[in-house]
């Protein structure tokens, strides 16, 4: 694996970047010493990412789904037997 300094790493970051993009993974150092590693993340494909509305036109919501009725709301408060 590459080791590159970090003066050279701050020099050429976008190039080292579309490379590990790319797979080639490289190493941070600084006075030779190792501080970080740089790899490419598993990123899903832009097409395979989910959207909102994913579902539009495949399911309805009733008009009235948030106006509960007194009685049914009563009727989850109370406890056993009462």
């Amino acid at each position: 694996m590459k080791i590159v300094n970090i003066h050279d790493a701050k020099t050429h970051l976008s190039r080292l970047v579309e490379q590990a993009s790319k797979g080639d993974s490289f190493v941070i150092a600084r006075a030779g010493k190792p501080l970080v590693k740089v790899t490419a993340l598993d990123a899903p494909a832009a097409g395979a990412m989910r959207r909102l509305g994913f579902l539009s036109g495949q399911i309805s919501v009733p008009e009235d789904f948030d106006r509960m009725s007194g009685e049914v709301i009563e009727q989850l408060f109370e406890g056993p037997g009462t």
